[in-house]
């Protein structure tokens, strides 16, 4: 079989989203912090994959599992997880929730409604949150907001590529009945331009993961460590500026990503007002998650 490590897409944790273990975070964490990056990012590359047949990715997806968990010594990424994991004494139970998520990727290619999408994000999105939690030693009682984050994280990254999903791979995570209330097509995601309808269906499901953002915006202030609180800080900023432009732009037309100028200034901005907030001992409320 072909190592998983063959299979990865290039992609990188330079070219996310969000910062990934950047210098903010403590060195101390940032080797098993970048250890589960790069297990994830491979099991993702592989349910990602454009040409490998369904049950070669679930084989791949199988071998990671089980190395994982002790089970041979093949593939790196699980092998050099496992280890970062056993020196810090942390199960692998957020991993292992991932690779749910990707398995689920192979074989389940519509979301029926909103409460089916907020189900996958349990486990494509959530884990990354709990598990940096973790890693810092937080409270459990700081999953809530962080499971609301992490789902609009995941969310906007569906918005984003909604179009680059469903030509290449025929996925769409847009719930069916937010497009079917919209009068809006799946054939629709194939256009180099949204049609009225898709877009009212994706400008509504953006202003409904604001709505997340705003559930998950407590997170930074109710972690104790201050470098963690900082990074979630500019992740919270990148996000909100992100699920701006999917108010108001076509993800099939138009930029919806941040450039680097922006990336720059909304990690200082985010890094700023945490610091400052900290600063005058200002503690805002936590919100449940919804459908956590």
């Amino acid at each position: 079989m072909t190592s998983a490590s063959e299979l990865r897409s290039g992609k990188t944790h330079r070219d996310e989203n969000f910062p990934v273990a950047s210098w903010i975070i403590h060195p101390r964490h940032r080797a098993v912090i970048l250890a589960f990056y790069n297990f994830v990012r491979t099991a993702d590359d592989i349910a990602d994959h454009a040409t490998l047949d369904a049950n070669v990715k679930l084989a791949h997806l199988d071998l990671l599992e089980a190395e994982l968990l002790g089970n041979g010594d093949s593939q790196p990424e699980a092998v050099n997880l496992r280890r970062a994991l056993a020196e810090r004494s942390m199960p692998p139970r957020h991993a292992l929730d991932l690779l749910t998520a990707f398995k689920m990727d192979v074989s389940k290619l519509r979301y029926a409604n909103w409460d089916e999408l907020i189900h996958y994000c349990r486990y494509s999105a959530m884990p990354v949150g709990r598990f940096i939690l973790d890693v810092h030693g937080e409270s459990t009682s700081t999953w809530a907001a962080s499971d609301a984050l992490c789902a609009a994280l995941q969310i906007n990254n569906h918005l984003q590529d909604c179009g680059k999903d469903y030509k290449n791979l025929n996925r769409v995570y847009l719930p069916l009945d937010a497009l079917e209330a919209a009068g809006a097509a799946v054939e629709a995601l194939a256009l180099d331009k949204a049609p009225a309808s898709l877009l009212q269906c994706l400008h509504a499901l953006a202003a409904r993961t604001q709505t997340l953002l705003g559930e998950g915006k407590p997170l930074s202030s109710e972690v104790r460590d201050f470098r963690l609180g900082l990074e979630v800080a500019v992740i919270q900023a990148f996000a909100e500026k992100i699920v701006r432009l999917l108010k108001i732009r076509d993800p099939l037309s138009e930029r919806v990503h941040l450039n680097p100028v922006e990336l720059l200034a909304y990690s200082v901005g985010g890094a700023a007002s945490e610091t400052l907030r900290r600063a005058s001992g200002r503690r805002p409320l936590s919100k449940p998650a919804a459908g956590a």
